[in-house]
């Protein structure tokens, strides 16, 4: 277990806390497998009815933290460690429940499409850079998003890689609720308590109602996805952008 995912069990409930605020929740290669480790259990065991997901300090995800994610690519046919908690998440059958603030880049954004309430206090801002890095995007982002926004909307997100805040997210669908700054905390533990006061078994065939008839198509374009995003990780084109990205310059220009 990474000491930057904390994991606690309060009963029927199990909360999950990225817990690298020093360098803004940015996710390492060992948090990714500490993070699939804890959604992998609670979703193996009956006894848990929620999980809870949030971030320590001010922002909730920085994304990836491409340093480790560089050091740390796998040789061969190795997995992107990635590609297990995105998974993980996808395939769930356990509610999920996400409290959010501050910054979502990358996967901090795209996880949240995988969540079943979101809960964003109104200093959330949401992007999903991949395409300014020469990457394409992934937990099927480039399905659902779409299917959300619409596909002229999701193109300002995901080509442009324009941000947007909580109120657009809201009206999206991407969160189920936004509250005052500081708040989402608090918001949360009083959805958790009243999803833990309905029928248990009711509220898990429901969740998986919710879910039922996507997931496959959903896995596929994660599949996929991966695929195009691992052949892009050779090429010159990412090497220079996140080279640039290290170097706070510009990329080279397009041959």
């Amino acid at each position: 277990m990474s000491e930057h995912v904390r994991v606690e069990r309060d009963g029927p409930v199990l909360a999950i806390t990225l817990n690298r605020p020093e360098r803004r929740n940015a996710i390492t290669v060992a948090m990714y497998a500490a993070l699939a480790d804890a959604i992998e259990s609670a979703a193996g065991d009956p006894s848990i009815r929620i999980i809870t997901a949030r971030g320590e300090g001010q922002d909730f995800a920085a994304g990836n933290d491409l340093a480790d994610f560089l050091q740390a690519l796998p040789r061969g046919d190795e997995e992107i460690p990635v590609w297990r908690l995105l998974r993980a998440i996808a395939e769930c059958e356990t509610p999920i429940v996400a409290a959010v603030h501050g910054n979502c880049v990358g996967i901090g954004t795209t996880m949240l499409l995988h969540c079943d309430l979101v809960i964003a206090d109104e200093t959330a801002r949401f992007s999903m850079p991949f395409v300014d890095l020469g990457l394409v995007p992934e937990a099927a982002s480039s399905l659902l998003f779409p299917r959300l926004a619409g596909r002229r909307r999701a193109a300002r997100y995901l080509l442009l890689t324009e941000p947007f805040g909580a109120e657009e997210a809201l009206h999206i669908g991407l969160v189920s609720h936004v509250v005052p700054a500081g708040t989402q905390d608090q918001a949360m533990a009083r959805i958790v308590a009243a999803l833990l006061a309905k029928p248990a078994e009711a509220l898990r065939r429901t969740q998986h109602l919710l879910r039922h008839g996507a997931r496959e198509e959903t896995l596929e374009r994660m599949r996929r996805e991966s695929a195009e995003f691992t052949e892009r990780l050779a090429s010159r084109e990412v090497k220079d952008a996140i080279a640039a990205f290290f170097e706070r310059r510009k990329p080279a220009d397009p041959a």
